[in-house]
Formats: C-alpha cells, sequence, structure tokens
C-alpha cells in the first residue's frame, strides 16, 4: 500500500467545491519496520503552493527510515479557497487515517501532525479545533473518527497572521484557540527567518505553557525559512536533521514510540545510592533503555534526600534492560555563598540493570570507580 494515493471524499457533497484536478488527497508512505505511530505531513507554500519535496516526500521517507507511518497530504489552496476550506481537508486526513488505522497496524491514539510554513498553521488549526460535524452532516463513517492529532510538530509555522502583520484573515490566531485539552506540541523555529519570524513560535509556547500543555520549543540562530528537515547543518553529521533527531527524543519520552501492543508498564523504583558512604550532594539519576523506542526515566537526587531515592510509577523506568547512570556534578547541597568549586570535575558513573516490578535499588559507589568528564 506504499504509496497508495487516496483521494480525501471518494464522493464529495457538493458543498466542498472541490476541483477533480487539485481535490485534496493523502499519499502513504507507510514503513518496512513500522513501530504504531503515524503522521500527517503537511506541506507549506504559503496556502498558494505546496513545497512538497522537501517538505514532504523527503519528510515521509525520513519518518519511514525511523519506523512511523507517513501520510503526505495535498490540501485546498488559495485564493480560491480560504484557510478555512484546507482547515477541512486537515480534519479529513485525520479522520481517513484513523479508519484505515487497523489495516496499516497503526495505533490511532499515536496519530501526529507535522506541518512546515503554512502547513504548519493548518496543522494547528486542525489539532486545536472543536467543531465537530452535526450528526446529520456526516458523509459516511469516516467522518465518525476524532480529527484531532494525538501530538503536533509545527516547524516555523504562522501562529497569529495578525500579530504577524500579514494575511490576519487567513492565518486566523492559533495561540488564542490552546486550552488544557491541547495536544503535546514541539516547536521548531530559525532566529534568521525572514519570512516568519520566530515569534510567532514563541507565541505559541507561551499559550501552551500557560496551559500547562507538554511542549518543547527549539528556535535554532541558523538558517532562513524553508529549510525542511535542515539536514547538513551538523559537521559532523551532514545526513542527520538536528531537529529530527530531537523530535525523536521527545517522541520516546512521550511514549508515542512505544509498541503499546506490548503492554509495558512504568514501574515505581526506591532505593538508596551513596558515593564513599554519603549522600550524593547532587546528581542526577538516568534510567537510559536499551529499547530506543521507550523513554529515558530520569531523577534528580541531592543530599537533602539523604542518599534515599524515590521515583514514582507515572516517572518511573519500564521494564527491561538498561544502562543505569549516575552524574554527579556537586559535593555539596544546597549550595553556599563563597563561590568555592567543590569538585574538580563532574563525574559519571555507570552499571547494567534488568528492571522488574517491584525492584529495590542498592548502589554504593566510589570517587575512584567514577569518570570525570
Amino acid at each position: 500500500m506504499s504509496d497508495e494515493v487516496w483521494t480525501l471524499w471518494e464522493k464529495p457533497p457538493s458543498s466542498l467545491n472541490i476541483d477533480s484536478e487539485k481535490s485534496p488527497q493523502l499519499t502513504v508512505h507507510l514503513a518496512a519496520i513500522p513501530n504504531g505511530c503515524g503522521v500527517i505531513v503537511c506541506p507549506g507554500g504559503g496556502y498558494r503552493t505546496l513545497a512538497s519535496d522537501h517538505e514532504g516526500l523527503q519528510v515521509a521517507q525520513w519518518l519511514n527510515s525511523v519506523g512511523i507511518h507517513a501520510f503526505v497530504l495535498r490540501y485546498r489552496l488559495g485564493p480560491r479557497n480560504p484557510s478555512s476550506v484546507s482547515k477541512l481537508d486537515g480534519q479529513r486526513a485525520a479522520r481517513l487515517v484513523r479508519y484505515h488505522a487497523a489495516t496499516l497496524g497503526l495505533d490511532p491514539t499515536r496519530l501526529g501532525m507535522l506541518g512546515f510554513s503554512a502547513g504548519g498553521h493548518l496543522a494547528l488549526a486542525t489539532a486545536l479545533a472543536s467543531d465537530k460535524p452535526a450528526p446529520d452532516s456526516l458523509v459516511d463513517d469516516i467522518d465518525r473518527q476524532d480529527c484531532r492529532p494525538n501530538f503536533l510538530v509545527p516547524v516555523y509555522a504562522v501562529t497569529n497572521g495578525a500579530k504577524r502583520g500579514r494575511k490576519a484573515d487567513e492565518y486566523l490566531p492559533m495561540d488564542t484557540q490552546v486550552s488544557a485539552n491541547s495536544p503535546p506540541t514541539f516547536i521548531v523555529h530559525n532566529h534568521q527567518d525572514s519570512v516568519v519570524p520566530a515569534s510567532q513560535s514563541t507565541l505559541l509556547y507561551d499559550a501552551l505553557l500557560v496551559a500547562n500543555v507538554p511542549a518543547e520549543l527549539h528556535i535554532f540562530n541558523f538558517g532562513d525559512h524553508g529549510l525542511g528537515l535542515n539536514r547538513g547543518a551538523d559537521p559532523k553529521h551532514p545526513t542527520v536533521s538536528t531537529w529530527g533527531e530531537l523530535l525523536l527524543q521527545w517522541l520516546a519520552r512521550h511514549e508515542v514510540l512505544r509498541e503499546k501492543i506490548k503492554q509495558r508498564k512504568r514501574n515505581a523504583v526506591e532505593g538508596e545510592v551513596l558515593l564513599d558512604g554519603k549522600p550524593v550532594g547532587m546528581g542526577w539519576l538516568s534510567w537510559i533503555p536499551d529499547n530506543a523506542n521507550l523513554p529515558i526515566a530520569r531523577v534528580r537526587i541531592t543530599a537533602a534526600h539523604k542518599g534515599k531515592i524515590q521515583v514514582h510509577e507515572a516517572e518511573g523506568p519500564f521494564g527491561g534492560p538498561h544502562r543505569l547512570v549516575l552524574h554527579v556534578v556537586s559535593a555539596v547541597y544546597p549550595p553556599d555563598a563563597s563561590g568555592s568549586y567543590t569538585m574538580e570535575h563532574a563525574l559519571v558513573f555507570e552499571r547494567r540493570l534488568t528492571v522488574v516490578p517491584g525492584q529495590r535499588l542498592h548502589w554504593h559507589l566510589q570517587t575512584a570507580q567514577g569518570i570525570a568528564l
């Protein structure tokens, strides 16, 4: 089914005013080794064109390489169609993918939407939509599916045309539509963007912060508008997308890449960590799973804890093999006003560990075992 093209409406109602030659559609790109996650990709182009190579196909190919099914959206454009019509296409696309989820081996609760520039605005409009079709307006069973993605990735997106000072009637404000029910959001922008200022992304982030919605924001200094995956920015890894790698880490932390079919669960952890027989001044204890699709568990420890650690189940590690890593960053806690150094170098300690339910951790270390950073 890979590279198959789906028309969003096989028999669109006359009210949709769809040009058959430019009808909205999804191009399906299936991962060879899927992890159950899917992403609808919305290319940018100012609601006038579609940058479907570097903001469509190439993004889909990259998503497939990490096990994610991808669906590139061709949505209706202006000036013939207002952005409210494009939003209808975004909503229908999410419903259509969910309708076929079982056939694709896709988890319908792990469907995201990634959009660039105007496509990012479209993704936001789709994700933040509160409108549901009235029962008497349903076209088919597809319309009964939820239209809202489970996570959102706006990349150098317009979020509020009025505050941008351009096309306020086309780029309706999205930051004001954020609520506590909005999906977790990973935001990307460039400081040097000469088309859409990075302040469009900070507007959105501020709204997500106020609403207590999980969010992560990256504004890179180097690069203008329309970078797509932005490969080549890392001289050591010229074929890697820097923001793409950060996105994968974020998705793992939010359990989006986890194969829920396996029904793995997080585990609470209690125990004791001592260095030279004493509590660690200040450090970070991390459970790093061998399975890269599982999230890292992490907890800060200080001398105030008197060597005891406690990680609640909701934030604990999943079962299975891990690297347990301790970074010690200070010999005292709390810090004093002297400004004196308490360590020559930060120290890192590591051991192997298989996490099992009900496990207690007892790790007694000697400074000589640590590696100076």
